[in-house]
This record gives structure tokens, C-alpha cells and sequence, in this order.
């Protein structure tokens, strides 16, 4: 399987028309059938049904595709880190990010470090901790950003100074509105949203015995979906404060728990990983910056 053959087999899946990517690609259209084709034996698959105007992709092909994704960034990846070996001076770095203010610490070394390489470039993905662990443990990204227990047995970390603190987020209109702090009684008889990490690890931890007395009606990933979800007063959403917007003209509102729940935040890598020179550079940023 050639990587040629895999960037495509992509272009066609995403144009859905082998004359415009033919064109896209510079090729002729029968080159470019014959490429598709001879792909699909040597997989023994069908990967497109066509019909006389478009191509679609088989469920063989949907999963093709993102196999295909994953192996081309990490080619690109690693054809980067080679260019940067010998300039120090630019190069990419590639970041997973949780949803937290705190973020902004990892910023700062970012900032300072590209005011020395100003060519260098920060690509970031912002998902749930299960994708963008997922991800670091692929070889995709260089570092990941998180709020959660650090797995020591795969990662190195460095903690960052930055405490998120947990409460709810719910509308202006609500009775609980009125209170200054939301304690576990208040949670037990309303319609929940927790994010999906939470329920693995703070919320068991913080509700005890009580945990099994509420009422989930949904979770997330990311805390912006859920604000959307309070809004239309589907339910109440547990999250980090500071991350929505509840000023004068919001109809949201913000209250934390008592007790108080706050979460760290953590810089991993993963253990013997060989990052690129530019990568290199910023981990030595972030301890300068951040060791203790």
C-alpha cells in the first residue's frame, strides 16, 4: 500500500467525484481509476459504489479512510520532525488540550518559546481525554494537556500551577440561582450533565454513597455543548468554572459546590519518547518555567 495511493484514495473519498480530484491531483481520470482499483484488490475489498456522476464510500471504505487519516498526518509528522533536525529554528509541534482555563500556563511557554523561533507552529486538538489519549499514545501529537490522574506506568508529567474549580452552571431563571454555593443535596432532585471523565473519577470520588441518587440525563465531552444544553433548559451541567461566559447579558450562571471540588492540571508525554528538536525545546520551556 502506497502512501501515494493513500493521499488519492483520500482526495476522491473527500471530493466524492474522480474527475474533480483527477484535476485536483493532476493526473488523468483512467490513472486515477486504475489507482482506485488496484487498491481495492490488493485490500480485497470494494471501497467506493459508483454511479455515473459521484462515488461513495463503503462501510470497508469509511474505515479505510480513517486508518488513511491517521497514517498520512503521522507521515507528515515525521517528514517535518526530519526537515527540522537540521533548523532549530522552526518546525511544528503538535498539542491534545482538555477544556480549562489553565491552558493558558502551556500558552505562555508556547509564547515565550516562539518569540526565540518565530517560525515554529502549534497545531492543537481539543477533544475528550479518552481521543486526544487515544492520539498521544498513537505517536500523534508531542504532549498532551490534561485535567485528570497521570497514568505513571505511560507518561511522564509536569504539573502545571493551575486548580480548576467544579461547579454548575445552569440558568439565570433557576431557584438555585439564588443560593452562593451548590451543595449535594441541591444536585440530587435536578436533571444532570456531567462530562464523561468526571464520571470516572470526581464526581464517584466527591458524591459517594450519593452518586447513585442522581439524575444523569446526559454527558459530555466539551463544556461549550453543554451550556448550549442548560440554555435550552434541558438540564444542569457540573463543570469548570471560568470556561462559559455569565455576565450581565448572559442568561447562564455559574455557582461552585461546597464542598469545594477542584481539579490539577498536568503537561504528559509519553515515557521514551524521542521528540523532535522544536519539541524538545518546549519541554525545557515548560520545567524552566513550572518545575517546582
Amino acid at each position: 500500500m502506497e502512501i501515494r495511493v493513500l493521499r488519492y484514495f483520500l482526495e476522491v473519498a473527500r471530493e466524492e467525484n474522480i474527475t474533480k480530484s483527477a484535476a485536483y491531483l493532476h493526473i488523468s481520470q483512467p490513472t486515477l481509476s486504475k489507482q482506485l482499483k488496484d487498491l481495492e484488490a490488493e485490500l480485497g475489498k470494494k471501497l467506493f459504489v459508483r454511479s455515473n456522476y459521484s462515488v461513495k464510500l463503503t462501510e470497508e471504505g469509511m474505515l479505510l479512510r480513517k486508518r488513511a487519516e491517521d497514517i498520512l498526518s503521522m507521515v507528515d509528522k515525521t517528514t517535518a520532525e526530519f526537515k527540522a533536525l537540521n533548523e532549530i529554528n522552526g518546525g511544528d509541534i503538535y498539542i491534545g488540550c482538555a477544556e480549562s482555563e489553565g491552558i493558558k500556563y502551556f500558552i505562555q511557554a508556547a509564547k515565550k518559546l516562539r518569540e526565540m523561533y518565530p517560525r515554529i507552529r502549534f497545531h492543537f486538538f481539543s477533544s475528550g481525554t479518552d481521543a486526544v489519549n487515544e492520539r498521544l499514545e498513537r505517536g500523534l501529537l508531542d504532549f498532551a494537556v490534561i485535567v485528570q490522574h497521570v497514568d505513571l506506568s505511560k507518561y511522564n508529567y509536569l504539573r502545571l500551577p493551575s486548580d480548576d474549580s467544579w461547579g454548575l452552571l445552569m440558568r439565570k431563571d433557576s431557584p438555585l440561582a439564588q443560593k452562593n454555593t451548590i451543595q449535594m443535596d441541591d444536585l440530587l432532585d435536578i436533571p444532570l450533565i456531567c462530562s464523561r471523565q468526571s464520571m470516572e473519577e470526581e464526581m464517584p470520588e466527591w458524591f459517594g454513597e450519593n452518586l447513585e441518587k442522581i439524575n444523569l440525563v446526559a454527558t459530555y465531552d466539551l463544556l461549550f455543548n453543554a451550556s448550549v444544553m442548560v440554555r435550552e433548559g434541558f438540564g444542569y451541567a457540573l463543570g469548570f468554572d471560568k470556561l462559559i461566559y455569565t455576565g450581565k447579558d448572559s442568561d447562564l450562571c455559574f455557582r461552585p459546590l461546597s464542598p469545594a471540588l477542584s481539579t490539577s492540571m498536568y503537561v504528559i508525554w509519553r515515557k521514551y519518547q524521542l521528540f523532535s528538536p522544536v519539541a524538545a525545546l518546549l519541554l525545557e520551556e515548560l520545567k524552566e518555567m513550572y518545575t517546582e
